[in-house]
């Protein structure tokens, strides 16, 4: 795949951003030649349109692409990559027509229409490439999308080369990279270490569960990320239909949108003290599979009934909470394919994150539609708090009913986290269909409107 700029704009072809509204306008500033082609060709601006202008010799001359209007602009993450696919292999530079404060926006687009999860078959995304527009951090752009890239090919691996092992190596491969510091507990050294839930979850499994755990920084912020690692859920004893079980292996996009975070953060040198925490599990079904009706003991001494096995992230979330609480930090965040009622809520495209602080909803808030990384806070309802309050134990991992999912298992997780600064994003991690720069498949959530707003949220 190729998400990068291109290297050289020697050789470049000169493309301009034409937008639909000035498009007539536009147009009677250019040759006569050029207005005929566009008449010929029915070249109008639109959103996706794209037109080449060859010389006498029969070469790429220049390029125009449609930037729609405003109102197709509002219904598009990243408008530029909706043409891109259409223009020929080779360099492109931008004349014109780009807006300024949409150009690194864009730019992150237009590189990653250049990801194709390539691991099973040769295949490869968009071979137009782009010279890096003026005014626009290149290298910023570039680490944004190796860490998406990173994340959509950690969800798109299946379970079968994706489990609790390979997620251990996925994050040992970032430590590495970063000279980060990396600890796993495993198997029954969990029951050992205090991580019972962590153990229950994951000892059906053929491969043991883990709490994985890699630190980077001395000084600045501490901040911690705690991604849940469900490599694959089958649903346990209650075990998912078919239909539902199907997309699986993205459970564990909690673990890949905190792990492309973590190497945005690394690799920008954001001068924080990083602590990732990722329980890594496969909710297996076996002889020892954990049963409706258990009682589980947390880290923290809070008992949990289950009254559905599916609810299994919650749980090593819970174990992972716990242990950052132990340690004071500036900021915790929790990433989690958790609820189909966050789906039902906000769809697949937002997403939802729960905060008890105004000043961090508002700095999401202001960050994400520059990155092109929509959020949607949801509320922490204490009044729903009762709801997961059973009568036999402190805390019910699937209150009954339905009503307010999301918001009961985020108030579930706020159990854990105490007293922290906590906030949590409740993901999805999977593009159901192509759009302009989304591919379908495994998808980066919150992860950019993150990292632009903890400038501001940790006072960096």
């Amino acid at each position: 795949m190729t998400c990068a700029f291109a290297a050289d704009a020697t050789s470049a072809i000169p493309l301009h951003v034409v937008d639909q509204d000035g498009c007539a306008s536009w147009l009677e500033t250019q040759p006569q030649l050029v207005q005929n082609w566009a008449a010929t060709n029915g070249f109008n601006g639109a959103l996706g349109q794209a037109l080449l202008l060859s010389n006498a010799d029969g070469e790429v001359a220049q390029a125009l692409v449609g930037y729609g209007s405003d109102k197709s602009r509002a219904r598009a993450r990243f408008t530029l990559a909706a043409a891109v696919a259409k223009l020929p292999a080779g360099s492109y530079q931008i004349q014109s027509g780009l807006p300024a404060e949409d150009a690194a926006r864009e730019s992150l687009g237009w590189l990653l229409t250049g990801y194709a999860f390539d691991r099973y078959k040769n295949q490869s995304g968009t071979s137009a490439r782009l010279v890096v527009p003026e005014g626009v951090d290149a290298a910023a752009v570039e680490r944004q999308a190796q860490s998406e890239c990173l994340t959509r090919d950690l969800i798109n691996t299946p379970a079968a080369d994706m489990g609790p092992d390979a997620l251990e190596e996925a994050a040992r491969k970032l430590a590495d990279q970063f000279q980060a510091d990396i600890s796993v507990v495993a198997g029954d050294d969990l029951l050992a270490q205090n991580f019972p839930m962590i153990h229950t979850v994951g000892r059906a499994a053929a491969q043991a569960p883990r709490l994985i755990e890699l630190r980077k920084g001395n000084s600045g912020p501490k901040l911690t990320l705690v991604g849940k690692g469900v490599c694959f859920d089958t649903g346990g004893l209650n075990l998912k239909p078919g239909g539902s079980m199907g997309l699986m292996k993205k459970d564990m996009g909690g673990a890949a949108n905190v792990l492309g975070l973590a190497h945005l953060i690394l690799a920008s040198e954001l001068p924080v003290q990083l602590r990732v925490l990722i329980p890594a599990v496969e909710n297996a079904v076996a002889g020892n599979a954990f049963r409706p009706g258990d009682v589980l003991t947390a880290r923290d001494g809070k008992t949990v009934e289950i009254n559905n096995t599916d609810a299994e992230g919650r749980l090593v979330l819970a174990d992972a909470l716990a242990l950052a609480r132990e340690e004071d930090s500036d900021l915790v965040i929790s990433m989690a394919t958790l609820t189909g009622a966050a789906r039902v809520a906000v769809g697949p495209d937002l997403a939802p994150f729960y905060t008890d602080s105004d000043a961090d909803a508002a700095a999401l808030a202001q960050a994400a539609p520059l990155q092109g990384d929509p959020v949607w806070r949801m509320p922490f309802h204490t009044p729903y708090e009762a709801m997961i309050e059973p009568q036999i134990a402190d805390l019910d991992n699937a209150p009954a009913g339905g009503f307010a999912g999301s918001i009961t298992a985020a108030l579930f997780l706020r159990r854990f986290a105490g007293d922290a600064r906590y906030m949590h994003f409740d993901i999805y991690g999977w593009c159901p269909s192509a759009k302009p720069g989304l591919a379908k498949g495994g998808l980066g959530q919150g992860v950019r409107a993150i990292f632009a707003a903890l400038p501001d949220m940790l006072k960096l």
